[in-house]
Protein backbone atom coordinates (compact mmCIF):
# COMPACT_ATOMS: atom_id res chain seq x y z
CA UNK A 1 0.00 0.00 0.00
CA UNK A 2 1.62 3.24 -1.11
CA UNK A 3 1.30 6.71 0.31
CA UNK A 4 -0.10 9.44 -1.91
CA UNK A 5 -3.02 11.78 -2.47
CA UNK A 6 -6.45 10.32 -1.87
CA UNK A 7 -8.82 9.31 -4.61
CA UNK A 8 -11.35 12.20 -4.70
CA UNK A 9 -14.13 9.62 -5.01
CA UNK A 10 -13.07 7.89 -1.80
CA UNK A 11 -12.18 9.84 1.32
CA UNK A 12 -11.31 6.75 3.39
CA UNK A 13 -7.75 6.79 4.73
CA UNK A 14 -5.67 4.58 6.99
CA UNK A 15 -4.49 7.30 9.39
CA UNK A 16 -5.73 10.84 9.90
CA UNK A 17 -3.03 12.93 11.55
CA UNK A 18 -4.46 15.96 13.31
CA UNK A 19 -1.79 18.62 13.85
CA UNK A 20 1.23 19.50 11.71
CA UNK A 21 3.74 20.49 14.36
CA UNK A 22 6.98 18.50 14.70
CA UNK A 23 5.26 15.43 16.18
CA UNK A 24 2.60 15.22 13.49
CA UNK A 25 5.09 15.88 10.71
CA UNK A 26 7.48 13.19 11.95
CA UNK A 27 4.61 10.71 12.27
CA UNK A 28 3.64 11.52 8.68
CA UNK A 29 7.23 11.16 7.43
CA UNK A 30 7.51 7.77 9.13
CA UNK A 31 4.16 6.52 7.83
CA UNK A 32 5.21 7.67 4.36
CA UNK A 33 8.40 5.64 4.74
CA UNK A 34 6.33 2.56 5.60
CA UNK A 35 4.00 3.11 2.63
CA UNK A 36 0.87 3.92 4.67
CA UNK A 37 -1.90 6.14 3.27
CA UNK A 38 -2.65 9.12 5.50
CA UNK A 39 -3.85 12.68 5.59
CA UNK A 40 -2.31 15.36 7.78
CA UNK A 41 -4.38 18.41 8.67
CA UNK A 42 -3.74 21.49 10.77
CA UNK A 43 -6.12 24.14 12.00
CA UNK A 44 -3.65 26.98 11.39
CA UNK A 45 -3.77 28.52 7.91
CA UNK A 46 0.02 28.88 7.77
CA UNK A 47 3.07 27.15 9.18
CA UNK A 48 4.78 28.78 12.18
CA UNK A 49 7.35 31.51 11.54
CA UNK A 50 8.58 31.88 15.13
CA UNK A 51 11.59 29.97 16.40
CA UNK A 52 9.72 28.21 19.28
CA UNK A 53 11.59 24.96 20.09
CA UNK A 54 15.27 25.38 19.29
CA UNK A 55 17.21 22.20 20.09
CA UNK A 56 17.09 18.80 18.41
CA UNK A 57 18.53 16.06 20.58
CA UNK A 58 20.84 13.29 19.31
CA UNK A 59 18.20 10.59 19.71
CA UNK A 60 15.74 12.59 17.60
CA UNK A 61 18.36 12.98 14.88
CA UNK A 62 18.90 9.22 14.94
CA UNK A 63 15.15 8.73 14.48
CA UNK A 64 15.10 11.17 11.55
CA UNK A 65 18.18 9.74 9.86
CA UNK A 66 16.35 6.78 8.29
CA UNK A 67 14.15 9.08 6.19
CA UNK A 68 17.08 11.27 5.18
CA UNK A 69 15.71 14.32 7.01
CA UNK A 70 18.46 14.43 9.65
CA UNK A 71 21.20 15.23 7.14
CA UNK A 72 19.42 18.38 5.96
CA UNK A 73 18.65 19.49 9.50
CA UNK A 74 22.30 19.10 10.51
CA UNK A 75 23.37 21.11 7.47
CA UNK A 76 21.01 23.94 8.43
CA UNK A 77 21.57 23.92 12.19
CA UNK A 78 24.39 24.67 14.59
CA UNK A 79 26.14 21.82 16.35
CA UNK A 80 28.74 21.86 19.13
CA UNK A 81 27.18 25.06 20.44
CA UNK A 82 29.06 26.85 23.21
CA UNK A 83 27.31 28.26 26.27
CA UNK A 84 28.42 31.20 28.38
CA UNK A 85 27.00 30.98 31.88
CA UNK A 86 27.00 34.47 33.43
CA UNK A 87 27.16 35.04 37.16
CA UNK A 88 27.73 38.69 37.97
CA UNK A 89 31.20 39.53 36.64
CA UNK A 90 32.06 35.85 36.20
CA UNK A 91 31.58 33.89 32.99
CA UNK A 92 31.70 30.12 32.75
CA UNK A 93 32.20 28.81 29.21
CA UNK A 94 30.47 25.44 28.83
CA UNK A 95 30.03 23.06 25.94
CA UNK A 96 27.01 21.10 24.70
CA UNK A 97 29.18 18.68 22.75
CA UNK A 98 30.08 15.28 24.18
CA UNK A 99 33.08 13.92 22.33
CA UNK A 100 33.23 10.99 24.75
CA UNK A 101 29.85 9.74 23.47
CA UNK A 102 30.91 7.64 20.49
CA UNK A 103 27.94 5.32 19.98
CA UNK A 104 25.95 7.92 18.03
CA UNK A 105 26.61 9.85 14.84
CA UNK A 106 25.23 12.97 16.59
CA UNK A 107 27.15 13.63 19.85
CA UNK A 108 25.74 17.14 20.18
CA UNK A 109 22.60 19.23 20.58
CA UNK A 110 21.62 20.70 17.24
CA UNK A 111 20.29 24.25 17.43
CA UNK A 112 17.72 24.99 14.75
CA UNK A 113 14.52 27.01 14.73
CA UNK A 114 11.35 24.95 14.99
CA UNK A 115 10.07 26.86 11.98
CA UNK A 116 13.02 25.56 9.94
CA UNK A 117 12.54 22.02 11.28
CA UNK A 118 8.88 22.08 10.27
CA UNK A 119 9.72 23.54 6.87
CA UNK A 120 12.15 20.70 6.11
CA UNK A 121 9.69 18.03 7.28
CA UNK A 122 6.79 19.62 5.41
CA UNK A 123 8.75 19.84 2.17
CA UNK A 124 9.76 16.19 2.54
CA UNK A 125 6.09 15.21 2.79
CA UNK A 126 5.04 17.38 -0.14
CA UNK A 127 7.77 15.91 -2.34
CA UNK A 128 6.34 12.50 -1.45
CA UNK A 129 2.91 13.58 -2.67
CA UNK A 130 1.12 14.27 0.63
CA UNK A 131 1.27 17.96 1.61
CA UNK A 132 -0.15 19.34 4.84
CA UNK A 133 -3.79 20.43 4.52
CA UNK A 134 -4.05 23.74 6.37
CA UNK A 135 -7.02 25.64 7.76
CA UNK A 136 -8.72 22.32 8.62
CA UNK A 137 -10.18 21.85 12.10
CA UNK A 138 -11.38 18.56 13.61
CA UNK A 139 -14.80 19.21 15.18
CA UNK A 140 -16.23 15.73 15.77
CA UNK A 141 -14.97 12.20 16.14
CA UNK A 142 -17.00 9.00 16.39
CA UNK A 143 -15.46 5.53 16.71
CA UNK A 144 -16.93 2.17 15.78
CA UNK A 145 -15.59 -1.36 15.36
CA UNK A 146 -14.11 -0.65 11.93
CA UNK A 147 -12.72 2.84 12.18
CA UNK A 148 -13.25 6.49 13.08
CA UNK A 149 -15.66 8.93 11.48
CA UNK A 150 -14.12 12.40 11.60
CA UNK A 151 -15.84 15.69 10.85
CA UNK A 152 -13.52 18.40 9.55
CA UNK A 153 -14.36 22.07 9.20
CA UNK A 154 -12.60 23.99 6.42
CA UNK A 155 -13.50 27.58 5.59
CA UNK A 156 -16.91 27.30 7.25
CA UNK A 157 -17.85 24.10 5.40
CA UNK A 158 -17.73 20.61 6.91
CA UNK A 159 -16.74 17.28 5.41
CA UNK A 160 -16.49 13.75 6.72
CA UNK A 161 -13.43 11.56 6.60
CA UNK A 162 -13.38 7.94 7.65
CA UNK A 163 -10.04 6.72 8.99
CA UNK A 164 -8.96 3.43 10.48
CA UNK A 165 -6.93 5.31 13.11
CA UNK A 166 -6.57 8.91 14.26
CA UNK A 167 -3.42 10.46 15.72
CA UNK A 168 -3.87 13.58 17.82
CA UNK A 169 -0.69 15.62 17.34
CA UNK A 170 -2.59 18.86 17.89
CA UNK A 171 -0.88 20.35 20.91
CA UNK A 172 -1.76 21.17 24.49
CA UNK A 173 -5.35 22.10 23.60
CA UNK A 174 -5.81 18.91 21.58
CA UNK A 175 -9.18 18.45 19.91
CA UNK A 176 -8.55 14.72 19.70
CA UNK A 177 -7.93 14.50 23.43
CA UNK A 178 -11.02 16.58 24.17
CA UNK A 179 -13.27 14.61 21.80
CA UNK A 180 -12.13 11.27 23.20
CA UNK A 181 -12.60 12.41 26.80
CA UNK A 182 -9.06 11.62 27.95
CA UNK A 183 -8.06 13.51 31.09
CA UNK A 184 -5.08 15.86 31.23
CA UNK A 185 -3.70 15.89 34.76
CA UNK A 186 -1.03 18.03 36.37
CA UNK A 187 -0.25 21.47 37.70
CA UNK A 188 0.45 25.00 36.53
CA UNK A 189 3.39 27.05 37.80
CA UNK A 190 2.74 30.68 38.78
CA UNK A 191 5.68 32.29 36.98
CA UNK A 192 5.22 34.16 33.72
CA UNK A 193 7.94 34.28 31.07
CA UNK A 194 8.58 36.59 28.17
CA UNK A 195 9.62 35.26 24.78
CA UNK A 196 11.01 37.28 21.92
CA UNK A 197 12.74 36.85 18.59
CA UNK A 198 14.73 40.05 18.21
CA UNK A 199 18.09 41.75 17.78
CA UNK A 200 20.54 42.15 20.67
CA UNK A 201 23.62 44.35 20.99
CA UNK A 202 26.44 43.54 23.37
CA UNK A 203 26.54 39.72 23.26
CA UNK A 204 28.92 37.54 21.21
CA UNK A 205 26.72 35.77 18.68
CA UNK A 206 28.65 32.49 18.55
CA UNK A 207 27.14 31.00 21.71
CA UNK A 208 24.14 30.67 24.00
CA UNK A 209 24.14 33.08 26.95
CA UNK A 210 22.56 32.05 30.26
CA UNK A 211 22.33 34.46 33.20
CA UNK A 212 21.72 32.86 36.60
CA UNK A 213 20.80 35.25 39.36
CA UNK A 214 18.64 35.60 42.43
CA UNK A 215 15.89 36.88 40.10
CA UNK A 216 15.84 33.59 38.18
CA UNK A 217 17.18 32.75 34.76
CA UNK A 218 17.65 34.75 31.54
CA UNK A 219 18.51 33.02 28.26
CA UNK A 220 19.67 34.22 24.84
CA UNK A 221 19.88 31.74 21.95
CA UNK A 222 21.57 32.69 18.66
CA UNK A 223 19.29 31.87 15.72
CA UNK A 224 19.31 32.93 12.10
CA UNK A 225 15.60 33.29 11.43
CA UNK A 226 13.32 35.17 11.86
CA UNK A 227 15.77 37.29 13.91
CA UNK A 228 19.29 36.91 15.27
CA UNK A 229 18.30 36.00 18.83
CA UNK A 230 15.63 34.19 20.83
CA UNK A 231 15.26 35.50 24.39
CA UNK A 232 13.51 33.94 27.39
CA UNK A 233 13.17 35.88 30.63
CA UNK A 234 11.07 35.62 33.77
CA UNK A 235 8.67 38.57 33.97
CA UNK A 236 7.34 40.35 37.05
CA UNK A 237 3.71 39.93 38.01
CA UNK A 238 1.36 42.05 35.93
CA UNK A 239 3.56 42.33 32.84
CA UNK A 240 1.62 43.05 29.63
CA UNK A 241 0.81 40.27 27.16
CA UNK A 242 2.47 40.37 24.71
CA UNK A 243 5.37 42.10 26.46
CA UNK A 244 6.59 45.40 25.05
CA UNK A 245 10.24 46.05 24.29
CA UNK A 246 10.62 48.35 27.37
CA UNK A 247 9.08 45.60 29.55
CA UNK A 248 11.62 43.08 28.27
CA UNK A 249 14.51 45.53 28.65
CA UNK A 250 13.50 46.23 32.25
CA UNK A 251 13.15 42.50 32.95
CA UNK A 252 16.67 41.63 31.84
CA UNK A 253 18.08 44.43 33.99
CA UNK A 254 17.00 42.38 37.02
CA UNK A 255 19.45 39.63 35.99
CA UNK A 256 22.63 41.51 35.10
CA UNK A 257 24.24 44.83 35.93
CA UNK A 258 25.23 45.22 32.26
CA UNK A 259 22.12 44.33 30.30
CA UNK A 260 22.56 44.05 26.53
CA UNK A 261 20.44 46.38 24.39
CA UNK A 262 17.34 44.87 22.81
CA UNK A 263 15.85 46.18 19.58
CA UNK A 264 13.83 45.32 16.47
CA UNK A 265 11.58 42.59 17.89
CA UNK A 266 10.01 40.35 15.25
CA UNK A 267 7.73 38.54 17.69
CA UNK A 268 7.03 38.70 21.43
CA UNK A 269 4.81 36.58 23.64
CA UNK A 270 4.34 35.42 27.19
CA UNK A 271 3.96 31.90 28.46
CA UNK A 272 3.46 30.11 31.73
CA UNK A 273 4.60 26.58 32.43
CA UNK A 274 2.13 23.74 32.80
CA UNK A 275 3.17 20.25 33.75
CA UNK A 276 0.54 17.74 32.63
CA UNK A 277 0.09 14.40 30.94
CA UNK A 278 -2.91 12.53 29.62
CA UNK A 279 -4.47 9.79 31.71
CA UNK A 280 -3.89 7.47 28.75
CA UNK A 281 -2.23 7.99 25.38
CA UNK A 282 -4.79 5.85 23.58
CA UNK A 283 -8.58 5.69 23.42
CA UNK A 284 -9.60 2.88 21.09
CA UNK A 285 -8.47 3.87 17.60
CA UNK A 286 -7.32 7.34 18.65
CA UNK A 287 -3.80 8.10 19.90
CA UNK A 288 -2.21 11.15 21.50
CA UNK A 289 1.27 12.23 20.43
CA UNK A 290 3.59 15.01 21.61
CA UNK A 291 2.10 18.01 23.42
CA UNK A 292 -1.38 16.52 23.08
CA UNK A 293 -0.17 13.77 25.43
CA UNK A 294 2.24 15.66 27.71
CA UNK A 295 3.46 19.19 28.37
CA UNK A 296 6.12 20.41 30.77
CA UNK A 297 8.83 22.96 31.40
CA UNK A 298 11.17 23.67 28.45
CA UNK A 299 14.13 22.83 30.72
CA UNK A 300 16.55 20.53 28.93
CA UNK A 301 14.89 20.96 25.51
CA UNK A 302 12.87 17.78 25.99
CA UNK A 303 9.39 18.71 24.76
CA UNK A 304 9.63 18.62 20.96
CA UNK A 305 12.11 15.76 21.11
CA UNK A 306 9.91 13.61 23.31
CA UNK A 307 7.08 14.17 20.83
CA UNK A 308 9.29 13.16 17.91
CA UNK A 309 10.08 9.90 19.64
CA UNK A 310 6.39 9.35 20.46
CA UNK A 311 5.79 9.56 16.72
CA UNK A 312 8.57 7.11 15.88
CA UNK A 313 7.24 4.63 18.44
CA UNK A 314 3.68 4.81 17.16
CA UNK A 315 4.42 4.89 13.42
CA UNK A 316 5.87 1.43 12.99
CA UNK A 317 3.20 -0.16 15.17
CA UNK A 318 0.40 1.43 13.15
CA UNK A 319 2.15 0.43 9.94
CA UNK A 320 2.61 -3.19 10.96
CA UNK A 321 -1.02 -3.53 12.03
CA UNK A 322 -2.36 -1.75 8.94
CA UNK A 323 -0.29 -3.91 6.59
CA UNK A 324 -1.33 -7.12 8.34
CA UNK A 325 2.14 -7.86 9.70
CA UNK A 326 1.04 -7.83 13.34
CA UNK A 327 -2.05 -8.16 15.48
CA UNK A 328 -3.79 -5.13 16.98
CA UNK A 329 -2.44 -6.09 20.40
CA UNK A 330 0.81 -4.45 19.31
CA UNK A 331 -0.87 -1.02 19.50
CA UNK A 332 -1.39 -1.36 23.26
CA UNK A 333 2.37 -1.09 23.75
CA UNK A 334 2.39 2.54 22.59
CA UNK A 335 0.79 3.71 25.83
CA UNK A 336 2.71 1.11 27.86
CA UNK A 337 6.05 2.39 26.57
CA UNK A 338 5.61 6.11 26.04
CA UNK A 339 3.55 7.20 29.06
CA UNK A 340 6.29 6.21 31.57
CA UNK A 341 8.81 8.15 29.46
CA UNK A 342 6.59 11.23 29.60
CA UNK A 343 6.22 10.94 33.36
CA UNK A 344 9.99 10.68 33.78
CA UNK A 345 10.60 13.71 31.56
CA UNK A 346 8.03 15.68 33.57
CA UNK A 347 9.72 14.78 36.85
CA UNK A 348 13.17 15.82 35.61
CA UNK A 349 12.04 19.06 33.99
CA UNK A 350 9.94 20.02 37.03
CA UNK A 351 12.97 19.70 39.29
CA UNK A 352 15.14 21.76 36.96
CA UNK A 353 12.43 24.40 36.61
CA UNK A 354 11.96 24.77 40.36
CA UNK A 355 15.69 25.24 40.88
CA UNK A 356 15.76 27.88 38.13
CA UNK A 357 12.76 29.88 39.34
CA UNK A 358 12.31 29.41 43.09
CA UNK A 359 12.37 32.49 45.33
CA UNK A 360 13.29 30.40 48.38
CA UNK A 361 16.48 31.99 49.86
CA UNK A 362 18.32 28.68 50.10
CA UNK A 363 17.46 27.78 46.51
CA UNK A 364 18.44 31.26 45.32
CA UNK A 365 21.83 30.84 47.00
CA UNK A 366 22.32 27.43 45.37
CA UNK A 367 21.26 28.82 42.01
CA UNK A 368 23.60 31.80 42.19
CA UNK A 369 26.64 30.24 43.89
CA UNK A 370 26.61 26.44 43.80
CA UNK A 371 24.82 25.45 40.59
CA UNK A 372 27.19 27.33 38.22
CA UNK A 373 30.21 25.62 39.75
CA UNK A 374 28.57 22.19 39.43
CA UNK A 375 27.57 23.00 35.85
CA UNK A 376 31.13 24.00 35.02
CA UNK A 377 32.47 20.73 36.39
CA UNK A 378 29.85 18.50 34.80
CA UNK A 379 29.76 20.22 31.41
CA UNK A 380 33.46 20.93 31.15
CA UNK A 381 33.63 24.69 31.53
CA UNK A 382 36.29 26.91 33.09
CA UNK A 383 35.51 30.00 35.10
CA UNK A 384 36.56 33.33 33.68
CA UNK A 385 36.85 36.55 35.62
CA UNK A 386 37.70 39.66 33.71
CA UNK A 387 38.29 37.59 30.57
CA UNK A 388 41.00 35.33 32.08
CA UNK A 389 40.58 31.64 32.90
CA UNK A 390 40.43 30.95 36.59
CA UNK A 391 43.17 28.59 37.82
CA UNK A 392 41.82 25.47 39.48
CA UNK A 393 43.62 23.95 42.46
CA UNK A 394 44.60 20.33 42.86
CA UNK A 395 41.30 19.47 44.53
CA UNK A 396 39.31 20.99 41.67
CA UNK A 397 41.37 19.18 39.06
CA UNK A 398 40.79 15.94 40.92
CA UNK A 399 37.08 16.62 41.10
CA UNK A 400 37.00 17.24 37.35
CA UNK A 401 38.45 13.79 36.79
CA UNK A 402 35.89 12.22 39.11
CA UNK A 403 32.94 13.85 37.35
CA UNK A 404 34.07 12.93 33.81
CA UNK A 405 31.74 9.93 33.84
CA UNK A 406 28.98 12.06 35.35
CA UNK A 407 29.40 14.57 32.52
CA UNK A 408 28.86 11.85 29.94
CA UNK A 409 25.88 10.44 31.84
CA UNK A 410 24.31 13.89 32.10
CA UNK A 411 24.69 14.46 28.38
CA UNK A 412 23.21 11.05 27.54
CA UNK A 413 20.20 11.78 29.74
CA UNK A 414 19.52 15.20 28.21
CA UNK A 415 20.22 13.78 24.73
CA UNK A 416 17.53 11.13 25.38
CA UNK A 417 19.98 8.36 24.49
CA UNK A 418 19.16 6.64 27.78
CA UNK A 419 15.42 6.33 27.17
CA UNK A 420 14.46 2.68 27.27
CA UNK A 421 11.49 0.32 27.35
CA UNK A 422 12.93 -2.22 29.77
CA UNK A 423 9.52 -3.02 31.29
CA UNK A 424 7.65 -3.30 28.00
CA UNK A 425 6.16 -6.64 26.96
CA UNK A 426 8.14 -6.17 23.76
CA UNK A 427 11.45 -6.29 25.69
CA UNK A 428 12.59 -9.86 26.36
CA UNK A 429 15.89 -11.27 27.60
CA UNK A 430 16.24 -14.71 26.08
CA UNK A 431 18.16 -17.78 27.21
CA UNK A 432 21.01 -18.41 27.40
CA UNK A 433 21.21 -14.88 28.80
CA UNK A 434 23.78 -12.32 27.72
CA UNK A 435 25.62 -10.88 30.71
CA UNK A 436 26.81 -7.60 29.27
CA UNK A 437 25.76 -4.87 26.87
CA UNK A 438 22.50 -2.96 26.40
CA UNK A 439 19.50 -4.85 27.72
CA UNK A 440 16.35 -5.49 25.73
CA UNK A 441 14.39 -2.23 25.56
CA UNK A 442 17.43 0.01 25.16
CA UNK A 443 18.43 1.66 21.90
CA UNK A 444 20.85 -0.12 19.64
CA UNK A 445 24.23 1.63 19.95
CA UNK A 446 25.77 2.75 16.68
CA UNK A 447 29.20 1.71 15.42
CA UNK A 448 31.18 1.78 12.18
CA UNK A 449 31.10 -1.45 10.15
CA UNK A 450 31.80 -2.51 6.55
CA UNK A 451 29.43 -4.20 4.14
CA UNK A 452 31.09 -5.81 1.11
CA UNK A 453 34.00 -3.40 1.42
CA UNK A 454 31.83 -0.31 1.82
CA UNK A 455 31.92 1.83 4.97
CA UNK A 456 28.60 2.06 6.80
CA UNK A 457 27.23 1.91 10.36
CA UNK A 458 24.93 -0.36 12.30
CA UNK A 459 22.19 2.28 12.27
CA UNK A 460 22.48 2.81 8.52
CA UNK A 461 22.51 -0.91 7.79
CA UNK A 462 19.39 -1.47 9.93
CA UNK A 463 17.49 1.63 8.81
CA UNK A 464 15.00 0.02 6.42
CA UNK A 465 11.39 -0.13 7.71
CA UNK A 466 11.48 -3.70 8.96
CA UNK A 467 12.17 -5.68 12.09
CA UNK A 468 15.87 -6.58 11.96
CA UNK A 469 17.55 -9.72 13.28
CA UNK A 470 21.27 -9.34 13.98
CA UNK A 471 23.13 -12.66 14.15
CA UNK A 472 26.47 -11.97 15.84
CA UNK A 473 29.66 -13.98 15.71
CA UNK A 474 30.93 -16.90 13.66
CA UNK A 475 28.64 -19.91 13.42
CA UNK A 476 27.97 -22.52 10.76
CA UNK A 477 24.38 -22.63 11.96
CA UNK A 478 23.33 -19.13 10.86
CA UNK A 479 22.08 -20.36 7.49
CA UNK A 480 19.78 -22.77 9.29
CA UNK A 481 18.53 -19.95 11.53
CA UNK A 482 17.93 -17.71 8.52
CA UNK A 483 15.87 -20.41 6.80
CA UNK A 484 13.73 -20.76 9.91
CA UNK A 485 13.00 -17.03 9.79
CA UNK A 486 11.89 -17.15 6.14
CA UNK A 487 8.25 -17.28 7.25
CA UNK A 488 8.51 -13.57 8.19
CA UNK A 489 10.13 -12.45 4.91
CA UNK A 490 7.68 -9.58 4.35
CA UNK A 491 8.38 -7.93 7.68
CA UNK A 492 11.85 -9.04 8.76
CA UNK A 493 15.43 -8.63 7.56
CA UNK A 494 18.32 -10.82 8.74
CA UNK A 495 21.91 -9.54 9.07
CA UNK A 496 25.20 -11.13 10.06
CA UNK A 497 27.74 -9.30 12.23
CA UNK A 498 31.21 -10.80 11.87
CA UNK A 499 34.67 -9.93 13.15
CA UNK A 500 36.34 -10.83 9.85
CA UNK A 501 35.44 -10.53 6.20
CA UNK A 502 32.36 -12.61 5.33
CA UNK A 503 30.48 -11.95 2.08
CA UNK A 504 27.18 -10.19 2.74
CA UNK A 505 27.93 -9.73 6.45
CA UNK A 506 28.44 -6.54 8.44
CA UNK A 507 32.14 -6.69 9.26
CA UNK A 508 33.37 -5.18 12.53
CA UNK A 509 37.13 -5.25 12.03
CA UNK A 510 37.73 -2.74 14.86
CA UNK A 511 35.67 -4.66 17.41
CA UNK A 512 33.71 -1.52 18.36
CA UNK A 513 30.30 -2.91 17.39
CA UNK A 514 30.83 -6.13 19.34
CA UNK A 515 32.16 -4.19 22.32
CA UNK A 516 29.20 -1.79 22.39
CA UNK A 517 26.83 -4.75 22.26
CA UNK A 518 28.64 -6.27 25.24
CA UNK A 519 30.10 -9.11 23.16
CA UNK A 520 33.54 -10.44 22.40
CA UNK A 521 34.34 -10.81 18.67
CA UNK A 522 34.04 -14.60 18.90
CA UNK A 523 30.83 -14.62 20.94
CA UNK A 524 27.66 -15.92 19.31
CA UNK A 525 24.44 -14.02 19.99
CA UNK A 526 21.07 -13.09 18.47
CA UNK A 527 19.42 -9.67 18.64
CA UNK A 528 16.07 -8.42 17.39
CA UNK A 529 16.09 -4.69 16.61
CA UNK A 530 12.74 -2.95 16.29
CA UNK A 531 12.02 -0.49 13.47
CA UNK A 532 12.47 2.40 15.92
CA UNK A 533 16.02 1.29 16.75
CA UNK A 534 15.39 -0.29 20.16
CA UNK A 535 16.51 -3.81 21.00
CA UNK A 536 13.50 -6.09 21.45
CA UNK A 537 15.11 -9.43 22.18
CA UNK A 538 18.59 -10.77 22.75
CA UNK A 539 20.09 -14.10 23.68
CA UNK A 540 23.40 -15.94 23.53
CA UNK A 541 23.96 -18.96 21.31
CA UNK A 542 22.48 -19.93 17.95
CA UNK A 543 19.31 -21.83 18.92
CA UNK A 544 16.52 -19.82 17.18
CA UNK A 545 13.64 -21.27 19.20
CA UNK A 546 13.45 -18.37 21.64
CA UNK A 547 13.84 -15.82 18.86
CA UNK A 548 10.99 -17.34 16.83
CA UNK A 549 8.79 -17.52 19.92
CA UNK A 550 9.50 -13.84 20.61
CA UNK A 551 8.52 -12.78 17.09
CA UNK A 552 5.32 -14.80 17.24
CA UNK A 553 4.14 -14.13 20.80
CA UNK A 554 5.65 -10.84 21.95
CA UNK A 555 5.70 -8.85 18.71
CA UNK A 556 2.58 -10.62 17.39
CA UNK A 557 4.14 -10.83 13.95
CA UNK A 558 2.17 -12.67 11.31
CA UNK A 559 4.03 -15.31 9.28
CA UNK A 560 3.28 -16.20 5.69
Amino acid sequence: MASGPLDPENDDVDVLIVGAGPSGLVLAVELQRFGIRFRIIDREPQAVHESRALAIQPRSLEVLAASGVAAELVELGRSAVQVSLHLGERELPLTLYAGAVRDTAYPYLLFLSQAETERVLGRHLAEGGVPVERGCRLVALQQDAGGVRCTIETGGATSTVRARFVAGCDGAHSAVRHLTGLGFHGTAFPQTFGLADLEVDGLPADRVHAFLSAAGILLFFPIESPASWRMIVMLPTGAPDPPSLPTLQAAIARHTARPPRLHDPVWTATFSVNSRHAARFRAGRAFLVGDAAHIHSPAGAQGMNTGIQDAANLAWKLAFVLRGHAGRELLATYDTERRPVARQVIRLTNRAFRVATSINPAVRFIRARIAPRIAALVLGGRSRRGGQPARGGRDERGLRAVVAALRTAAFRTVAELNINYRHSPLSVEGTPALQHGPKAGRRLPDAAVQLDGRETTLHQALAAPFVHVLLCGASDDWEQVTRRLDRWTGVLRVHRLAASDVPGALVDSSGDAFRRLGLTPGQVAQLVVRPDGHIGYRAAGFDPSGLALYLRRSMRLSSR
